[in-house]
């Protein structure tokens, strides 16, 4: 067998509760098990797709973190995305059936791979996955409409603020600690992604520290005032 390729079984997945649905019963389980074609290892800074690929398969990842950035015009990397266990990429590839971005490993990573096809077929005979799969496209237009809202209307602190609490919770409900957390990504792609330059955020971050709201030593975050990054940034903004 294939190292790089091992089979998983859905029902076994300790991740099972973040990117599949609940309350399947036994038989769509089974099922379900077989909609997951490999399980793939990626190494940091390598590609799990790039954008002009063909489109063929979803990804769920089990361990470690991704980004999702375009080329802009100048030929700079424009970040849209930083994805992590238990979240699902490959959406956007859905549309014209190829991909519109690149994916790349912050870290060793490994994920579910996912043929839309088979996802596909049993949408129409598992119901709850067809409902989980709506979510999870919907969840991605309201994620891009809090990134333009992020982009368009808040200062430098409300765009690091919202940044910061939104991807401590979303490692909470993974079962990390709800105010420590270490940066798979440069300070440099957290400014791409939120349209900040390199400086302003370490500007912005420094002022976090002098306030007393944050602690960073390197790429470890802990957060010691999530009220006062709440009051920074209006919470119904979180991306």
């Amino acid at each position: 067998m294939n190292p790089q390729s091992i089979k998983v079984a859905c029902s076994n997945c300790n991740l099972r509760e973040l990117c599949m649905p609940l309350g399947l019963n036994a038989e769509d389980l089974e099922l379900i098990d077989r909609m997951v074609a490999v399980r793939r290892k990626v190494k940091r800074g390598a590609s799990l797709f790039r954008n002009g690929e063909v489109f063929t398969s979803l990804y769920a990842i089990r361990t470690g973190f991704f980004k999702t950035s375009i080329a802009s015009e100048d030929g700079r990397d424009q970040v849209t995305g930083f994805q992590m266990a238990g979240e699902i990429v490959g959406l956007d590839g859905i549309v014209n059936d190829q991909h519109t971005c690149d994916a790349v490993a912050l870290e060793d990573a490994e994920v579910c791979v996912m043929p839309f096809e088979h996802i596909e077929s049993l949408s129409r005979e598992v119901p709850a996955l067809q409902h989980h799969m709506h979510k999870m496209m919907s969840r991605e237009i309201v994620r891009e409409h809090g990134v333009m809202l992020l982009l368009g209307s808040m200062r430098a602190e409300e765009r690091l603020a919202a940044f910061l609490l939104n991807l401590v919770q979303r490692l909470h409900a993974r079962g990390f600690s709800q105010s420590e957390l270490i940066l798979r990504m440069t300070r440099e792609e957290i400014g791409s992604y939120l349209g900040l330059k390199l400086e302003t955020v370490s500007r912005t971050f420094s002022k976090f520290v002098e306030d007393g709201s944050v602690e960073v030593k390197q790429r470890h975050v802990r957060i010691i005032d999530t009220d006062a990054l709440r009051r920074i940034v209006n919470p119904q903004a979180l991306l």
